[in-house]
């Protein structure tokens, strides 16, 4: 065994191991277990020795792939081989997303275990599924989003939002695209159609974290109006690519991709 999948929720975990064939090993954190994969749990609070057991299995490559919230550390469950690491751990837990996964990278590769991306292990990934045509008006706030996206990418908030007439009806944050794309379909005053806009973050560390879309995303954003999905090419994850075009051209939904 030389690659471990160490997997979150969604469906990512499931879309990458079925991608790699076969039965790869898994695990996850306690409390995230990745829906219809089996795997393996392990406690934050044994990070060390977990990290220690991979490497005594002859594992040299991990993927880190599916969605975690932030776990709480109980400082009575640390094991002896987390203790050295606990300050790190801890300026993890306090840090911005990105600093934070850093971190837990870093740990990995000083053990020899090499990170290795999602969209390395299967390209098709990488693959968005273009749908229609965006109108001259959805353009218009392609090109305002991505001003907006720019705009928060120092911030470390979130990796989409919705613009609809020049008007910014939504930011991603911390609960999410499904989160944020259900908001808008409670009414309110706004502009008609809009644009769901969805890219990385300039200095987000592309082997995880990738912003993700899929049929779900098409639905969310039918059920709010919108007009329509753009993301920048090479910088998001498309999960069943022909279930979300199906999808989006049964609501009359286009899905873009942008160049970087």
């Amino acid at each position: 065994m030389t690659l471990a999948l160490i997997a979150g929720q969604g469906a990512l975990p499931r879309t990458l191991a079925a991608a790699l064939g076969g039965d790869p090993a898994c695990y996850h954190l306690v409390g995230f277990a990745p829906e219809g994969l089996a795997s393996a749990p392990f406690r934050v609070e044994h990070l060390g020795s977990f990290i220690a057991g991979l490497t005594a299995e002859g594992v040299t490559r991990v993927c880190l792939a599916g969605a975690i919230a932030r776990p709480k550390l109980d400082p009575a469950a640390i094991d002896a081989a987390t203790l050295p690491l606990v300050p790190r751990m801890m300026q993890a837990l306090q840090a911005g997303d990105d600093g934070a996964l850093r971190v837990v990278l870093s740990l990995f590769e000083e053990a020899g275990i090499e990170v290795v991306a999602a969209q390395d292990l299967a390209p098709d990934l990488l693959r968005i599924p273009e749908v229609g045509t965006p109108s001259d008006r959805d353009r218009t706030d392609i090109a305002r989003a991505r001003e907006v996206h720019a705009g928060l990418a120092a911030l470390d908030v979130g990796q989409g939002c919705v613009v609809a007439g020049g008007q910014v009806l939504a930011l991603e944050a911390l609960p999410g695209t499904d989160w944020m794309l259900r908001s808008l379909a409670a009414p309110f005053p706004r502009p008609e159609g809009g644009v769901f806009f969805k890219a990385g973050k300039p200095a987000q560390d592309r082997r995880v974290d990738m912003a993700t879309i899929g049929p779900e995303t098409v639905t969310a954003a039918a059920a709010a109006g919108l007009s329509g999905i753009a993301v920048v090419q090479d910088a998001v994850l498309v999960l069943e690519g022909e279930t979300l075009a199906e999808r989006a051209r049964a609501a009359g939904l286009f899905v873009a991709a942008l160049p970087e």
